[in-house]
Order: C-alpha cells, then structure tokens, then sequence
C-alpha cells in the first residue's frame, strides 16, 4: 500500500458513507453486514468488521445487537444550558459548518427581545447580522443577530462567514459571560421553506435569546429558526436537594 493510500476498511467505509449521503441508504436502512462486505469486496472478517467500526465512528451507523447495524438519523444534538457556537457544534458532529452572509448592516433603531417574562434591551445604533448556515451542505438554521455597536464596532467589514464567537473574543477582547434564551416551537413561513430549500412540511424550533459579556451589558440578540428534522436541544438536568 502506497504511503498516502488509505486502507482498505476506510475505501469500504468511504463507500457506504457515499451511499449514505446520496440517500440510498436512508436512516434506519440496515448497511451491508460483515459477510456482505466480506463478499462484495473480498475483504477478510476483521476488515469488513473495521469498516462497520468506522462508520460507528463517524456517526453515520450503529450497530444494534442480534440485529446489524443500521444508518443512524444524522441529528445535531445542542446543549442548551451551554454557550457554544454554531461551527464548533457542527464540528462536534463530524459535519463540515459553512455560511452564506444574507445581510449585514447597521441599525439606528433598539432591538429587544422578551425571555421567560423579562424584556431585556439593547440601545441602537446596533449591527443586523443575517445568516444562512450550513452543516455538509445542507441548511439547517436561519439566524438573525442584532450587535451591540459600541462594544463591536466596525464588525460588519469582518468576515462573518465563521463564529461570531471567535471575532467577540480575538478581535473585541470580550468573553461571553452568560445566556439567556427560550425556545418554541415554529411554524415555517414560506421563506423560510424557500431558504432551506424544502418543499414539504417540516418543523421548526424559535430560539431567541440575549448574550452577556458583563453582569448587565448585553452584546447581542438573537432570533433564529432552526430546522427541527434536524436539530435536538438537549439539557442536562440534577435533582433539586
């Protein structure tokens, strides 16, 4: 084998992952087995068996007992009790991130948004930042974020197509402090639809939510739908003692 030439499980692996990102493989379709594999590519047991493995890795498959092993529903699990970017959640899930700048620009108007029955506001002028994102290619969150402009200025010149996050911090010196969010359920209007390029019904989640990087000095607003075939919100929770 070549020096650069991948092994043989990660070609069988590569293949299946092909099959799967085509849709031929749909979730919940079982993936060949280790015999099928053994025979398709004339592979030894214990290589049919790593690339079953590998796909286990990647996410893409999991093996049921007694059962096979089955293509998973490429779900993207966020924590929301947690403060973590869109890029390195995508990232987490072995999704490539990208993102398509819609608008950016200036606002001389305030903006505020009401969470859990507190109104929280921002003065303007703020930055409007709206964005398209992507995880392998597939839109899965339309977000718009309102910018606090005094702490941020000149950040519409910036590149936008990464974490906002990572320009807070290494550009503004800032640190997020805290987040305060809701989340509910949506119905997508047909921009919304158009944006994510679907034709059929599909749910939504509403996030909207302000963000600190001081006891009371918000840096920005967010209001963003998310796909929900696509998307869970989890939260871990302890007993109250």
């Amino acid at each position: 084998m070549a020096e650069n030439e991948p092994a043989k499980y990660e070609v069988i692996s590569r293949d299946i992952i092909g099959l799967i990102e085509n849709r031929d493989l749909e979730p919940g379709m079982r993936v060949p087995s280790e015999n099928e594999i053994r025979e398709r590519y004339g592979v030894s047991n214990t290589t049919a068996r790593k690339a079953l493995q590998d796909l286990e890795i990647h996410g893409y498959a999991t093996r049921v007992k007694g059962r096979g092993t089955f293509v998973r529903e490429r779900s993207v699990d966020r924590a929301a009790n947690k403060i973590l970017s869109f890029t390195r959640n995508i990232r987490q899930t072995g999704r490539t991130p990208c993102t398509r700048v819609l608008y950016a620009g200036p606002l001389d108007s305030d903006y505020e948004v009401d969470i859990l029955g507190q109104t929280y506001h921002m003065e303007g002028p703020i930055y409007k930042v709206h964005r398209l994102r992507f995880a392998d290619d597939e839109p899965v969150l339309l977000e718009v974020r309102y910018i606090n402009q005094s702490l941020c200025p000149g950040i519409i010149e910036k590149n936008l197509e990464g974490s906002l996050y990572d320009i807070y911090r290494e550009d503004y010196g800032l640190h997020l402090t805290e987040i305060k969010q809701s989340l509910s359920a949506a119905i997508l209007d047909q921009s919304s639809m158009d944006f994510f390029g679907l034709s059929g019904a599909v749910p939504g989640i509403l996030l909207e939510s302000v963000t600190f990087c001081g006891r009371d000095t918000p840096l920005e607003m967010e209001r963003s739908i998310y796909r929900g075939d696509v998307y869970r919100f989890v939260v871990n929770a302890t007993a109250d003692t």
